[in-house]
């Protein structure tokens, strides 16, 4: 685990934490908290550790690059290639908001970015499916409720950007394997199928296919902001599971469970077991917790993982409201995450 902080001097909280508490409402009819039972079961797991960014306004960005449970430390090269990917995503996405730019901008930039770097699963170096395939996925959404969204893409080199032009240049917002005329129709650039395998993921799949690793479970990445005008926005892309079946679609692109965004609540980006993460609407339950059961953002975040948890999975989630300071969570054990505040970047590995 490192962390590495420039100019900083907002302070941000670092230290893990257990779930915030609070008087939470009764259920009648059990007399029995409806969260201390996910709490319980979350905590046979692991418990959801927490650190907060930023200021109560002013423009914010909080990116993650997956989580995960770190079964040994990270050689020198890798934990390099992991600082520098998230590095270069802060200083883009700040870039954006540093010049007045909105946050549905500034995540797209930061997540292109990640995308770019082989370390993370997304875009190039994604994790490859049971035929050997990078099937990508990719959503962003403005905190107006306008969203775009990819599913099984193979060859737009920055999925994000495919998503984006589904929420400005379509009526929809979910679209399946977009064709490469398609995405040239969009003004979306394609890359060669090659271009996003790599052999750390090749062996990582040859691994899993001679029953020596059950594969790689996690790697998503994604980006929250909010901008000088008070705007949210989230953006998350993944390759999914290393050896998934063919067709197969986790929560990344579906709005509400691993990624949301509201202007009146919060931006969210989820990573993690894909499958809990649609089960429990990770997501929307958070902007939910925040927005109208009045819980405040570490423990809206902490109690939608823990019912993670109770779905049989774990993960991560980065959360930027629309006042106050932003949160990460995570209950796998380590999570890759960064933030860009008044004070400076900090990247956590």
């Amino acid at each position: 685990m490192t962390e590495t902080t420039a100019n900083s001097g907002s302070n941000p909280s670092l230290a893990p934490t257990s779930n915030p508490g609070s008087a939470p409402a009764t259920n009648a009819a059990t007399n029995v908290d409806p969260t201390s039972q996910s709490r319980d079961s979350a905590a046979a797991v692991h418990p959801v550790e927490t650190a907060s960014f930023g200021a109560d306004s002013g423009p914010l960005l909080i990116i993650h690059g997956g989580a995960g449970a770190r079964r040994a430390p990270l050689s020198p090269e890798d934990a390099a290639a992991a600082e520098a990917g998230l590095t270069s995503a802060l200083e883009a996405g700040q870039a954006v908001l540093a010049a007045g730019g909105s946050a549905l901008d500034a995540v797209q930039a930061a997540v292109m970015e990640l995308e770019n770097a082989p370390h993370f699963n997304a875009g190039r170096g994604a994790a490859l499916t049971l035929a050997g395939r990078a099937e990508l996925d990719s959503a962003i959404m403005a905190g107006d409720g306008t969203a775009g969204a990819v599913t099984a893409v193979k060859s737009a080199k920055n999925p994000v950007t495919a998503a984006r032009a589904v929420k400005e240049r379509t009526p929809h917002v979910l679209i399946t394997a977009p064709s490469e005329e398609l995405l040239g129709e969009w003004g979306v650039e394609t890359a060669p199928a090659e271009y996003f395998i790599t052999e750390k993921r090749r062996t990582q799949l040859a691994d899993f296919l001679a029953k020596r690793s059950a594969g790689q479970t996690h790697g998503t990445v994604g980006a929250v902001a909010r901008d000088a005008a008070g705007h949210v926005a989230a953006a998350t892309s993944t390759g999914g599971i290393s050896g998934q079946m063919d067709g197969r679609i986790g929560d990344t692109p579906i709005l509400g469970a691993g990624t949301y965004a509201d202007d009146a609540s919060v931006a969210v980006s989820c990573t993690g077991k894909g499958e809990s993460f649609m089960r429990t609407v990770a997501a929307h339950s958070i902007a939910t917790l925040v927005s109208l059961a009045g819980r405040p953002v570490a423990e809206a975040a902490a109690i939608a993982l823990d019912r993670v948890a109770a779905a049989d999975g774990d993960g991560g989630v980065i959360v930027v409201p629309a006042t106050g300071a932003g949160v990460i969570a995570y209950n796998s054990g380590d999570m890759y995450y960064g933030a860009a505040t008044a004070g400076g970047l900090t990247v956590h590995l």
